[in-house]
């Protein structure tokens, strides 16, 4: 894994993330997958603002 990192969160915080892991699961590995959550998330957010505005281009333009 390489270097370790402390990242302060608050006792309410701790709890959370403490129930959304699973048994067996890091919280290193639970961190990887809420980010990659967070990431889907903004890409479909993103691609539906490009639908609403309709910024886009056939492929055969591009």
């Amino acid at each position: 894994m390489g270097l370790n990192k402390r990242i302060p969160v608050s006792e309410e915080r701790w709890k959370e993330l403490s129930s959304l892991k699973e048994p067996g699961q890091t919280y290193d590995d639970l961190l990887k997958e809420l980010v990659e959550v967070k990431k889907k998330k903004k890409l479909f957010e993103d691609i539906e603002e490009i639908k609403k505005n309709q910024e886009y281009h056939e492929l055969e333009e591009v």
